[in-house]
């Protein structure tokens, strides 16, 4: 299936070579156009000049940006060259209800949508082993299978529009809980003077590890947080599970702590760092203790 990619950041860049390697990427774009010509130099693969054209020559569309204003817009660009029973795949994260709405717009055009939000970070996009949360009609997910199963190692279909959606929200609120815990847990080893790189790789293996304490200890442990999911993009997909909650009448209290510390991180200047940066804030606990290097 001849497919586009847009939106080439630090997962879409990636999640578009897996495509090529399996010989289904017919070309790119990107709103920095600049992004969108390397790529496609690299890959060998057109770049579009707009998204309206890359509708026109592909048969399936993958999108991977950053928030529910740059879906609509990204969708608004492509309706002129839509097709009936093309295929529409978005793996940004934004609300179920904007996927939702976007699904039964394009439907009446005759085009499907899936919501599939995507986890598993930078190295899960590198290495084509993301897990991916899809939904939508099921038919147009059994239509979309090559595609997904050339980006993830777990595909699974959640049922209709929006859900993968909020599979994401549930996997977001776990990030939020988990790199606090991890970065506290951290935060504490330090004040106990341990030797953080053997601990990391002890307790790697034991009950408490986890995909985080693995990845991301590392770079408390180094007090050095190169960006592989930005403070800025999880406070955001932060307010997207409040703003679910609160459909249900219900706030999330770890939703909300965490919130308020990313805000302290941007206020400090460090919003586009990776979100193990809250081990920052975590060593303040710590008055005692001497400083991370």
């Amino acid at each position: 299936m001849q497919t586009g990619f847009v939106g080439l950041g630090a997962m879409g860049a990636h999640m578009a070579r897996s495509l090529k390697r399996a010989g289904l990427l017919t070309g790119v774009w990107n709103r920095t156009a600049a992004k969108a010509t390397a790529l496609a130099e690299e890959l060998h693969c057109i770049c579009f000049a707009s998204l309206a054209e890359l509708a026109g020559n592909c048969e399936a569309v993958v999108i991977c940006v950053s928030a529910d204003e740059d879906l609509r817009a990204v969708i608004a660009g492509l309706e002129p060259g839509l097709n009936p029973n093309m295929i529409v795949m978005d793996c940004s994260t934004v609300g179920a209800g904007t996927a939702r709405a976007l699904h039964t717009e394009l439907d009446a055009l005759g085009v499907g949508f899936l919501d599939c939000p995507v986890s598993g970070g930078v190295e899960g996009a590198r290495t084509a082993a993301l897990a991916i949360m899809v939904g939508g009609d099921e038919p147009v997910y059994a239509r979309a299978q090559e595609i997904l199963q050339a980006m993830g190692k777990n595909v699974a279909y959640l049922g209709q529009s929006g859900a993968g959606q909020a599979a994401k929200a549930t996997n977001q609120i776990m990030c939020a809980g988990i790199i606090q815990a991890v970065g506290e847990a951290m935060a504490f080893a330090h004040a106990e003077g341990l030797p953080l790189d053997r601990l990391i790789e002890l307790l790697g293996k034991g009950a408490g590890s986890s995909w985080y304490f693995v990845n991301r200890a590392p770079f408390m442990a180094h007090n050095n947080y190169p960006a592989g999911f930005r403070v800025r993009l999880h406070a955001k997909d932060l307010r997207i599970c409040r703003e679910m909650a609160a459909q249900h009448g219900a706030q999330l209290p770890l939703v909300e702590s965490t919130l308020a510390q990313y805000a302290q991180l941007i206020i400090e200047g460090f919003g586009d760092e990776d979100i193990s940066a809250i081990y920052r804030l975590k060593c303040a606990l710590f008055p005692t203790a001497a400083k991370p290097a």
